[in-house]
């Protein structure tokens, strides 16, 4: 049986409406259990509203009022945060507070204690490395369990998994502020995760924004393209591949945690057994490369390079403070004022998706603009 992905080219006057038809024609609702919470599980992958790098708040929008349309009310938002992002200025700077207002969607913090506690889980389907990274005990957030979860991803490269979209997405929320364990088995990682979520959720679905998509070593640090396409799949693995087809990659020979994923059934990693509906992509290959920045070069270095045998001194003791303060330096203090800032407001400036994120920075959502 093959899987599908919807894919669609959208505009900024029509992306509501677009989310809406993308996620019918990608089987939201076979997909998703109505009488379930359902989680939405945005991506900030920067808390500066960098192109391309987060969700954008039209994704965020668009599948709420998608949800809506379909009866699914009882809807949350999870944030996590991360050694270089602060999901507070993350959701602020990026536009979704007003959205979370107006639709009345609770935001809970899987690091906040008095929102989640995090519950030891014993997988039923085989590991290939957690256990071996925590032989403490997997630990995941119970309030994850009998939910439905839409991760909501972007288009865009990473320096260390090559591409980044649903798969990676469930990074954040499933694991603690010890991630950076995982580095140097990052692909097995994200099929760990993958089995688990299939056991814990009640559905699982992906929508993943290429309006404006990251080219080169992301997923901060980019070269922003204007794509206008978005994407939907309940095939956390077929979504992946087909953003990865797009963007220019062989999606099982370029991408391992693709091919994982693929061979240990978990979904569809070959594009040519899934079933492509909505605009005809058939002919796209963006050209895009990965490449290096200073950052990159060091995670290098320590997780892939000849001191991963050691690793466990820089980042299993205090020592790796010092490596979150070199990143937060890197990022927020010389890359943002000093070059993306630079970026971004050429993108505002300059394309229609920085105009659509100027009316959102103006009104806070769309729906009371599209009833006037």
């Amino acid at each position: 049986m093959k899987s599908t992905v919807a894919v669609l080219r959208t505009t900024p006057e029509t992306v509501l409406e677009d989310h809406i038809r993308l996620m019918e024609m990608a089987g939201m609702t076979e997909a998703l259990d109505r009488s379930a919470t359902t989680i939405l599980k945005d991506n900030i992958s920067w808390h500066f509203p960098f192109p391309g790098a987060n969700t954008t708040p039209w994704q965020l929008e668009g599948v709420v009022q998608a949800l809506q349309k379909h009866g699914y009310d009882d809807i949350s938002c999870v944030q996590n945060k991360t050694v270089v992002t602060d999901a507070f200025k993350g959701e602020d700077l990026n536009g979704y507070v007003p959205i979370f207002k107006h639709y009345e969607i609770p935001v809970l913090f899987n690091f906040k204690d008095e929102d989640m506690k995090w519950v030891r889980y014993e997988p039923k389907a085989d590991m290939l490395v957690l256990p071996r990274i925590y032989p403490e005990g997997i630990y995941i957030p119970e309030y994850f369990f009998g939910k439905n979860i839409i991760h909501l991803p972007t288009v865009k490269c990473h320096i260390y998994t090559t591409t980044t979209g649903a798969m990676k997405n469930a990074f954040g929320g499933l694991l603690n502020t010890k991630r950076h364990y995982t580095h140097s088995w990052i692909h097995e990682t994200l099929v760990d995760l993958l089995a688990i979520q299939k056991e814990i959720h009640s559905g699982l679905f992906a929508v993943m924004d290429g309006t404006t998509a990251g080219n080169g070593p992301g997923p901060r640090t980019m070269y922003p393209e204007i794509k206008n396409v978005i994407l939907a799949s309940s095939d956390q693995v077929a979504i992946d591949a087909v953003a990865a087809k797009m963007m220019g990659f062989d999606p099982l020979a370029d991408l391992k945690y693709v091919r994982l994923a693929h061979d240990r059934g978990l979904g569809v990693g070959d594009v040519r057994d899934i079933e492509i509906v909505g605009d005809d992509i058939s002919g796209e290959n963006w050209q895009f490369e990965v490449g290096d920045n200073g950052a990159s070069r060091i995670g290098d270095i320590m997780w892939f390079g000849p001191l991963k045998s050691v690793q466990k001194l820089f980042f299993h003791t205090p020592l790796v403070h010092l490596f979150v303060a070199g990143s937060e330096v890197y990022h927020d203090y010389y890359r943002w004022p000093l070059k993306d800032r630079k970026v971004f407001e050429g993108w505002l400036a300059e394309t229609p998706w920085g105009g659509l994120f100027n009316e959102y920075r103006k009104h806070g959502v769309m729906a009371t603009q599209h009833e006037a």
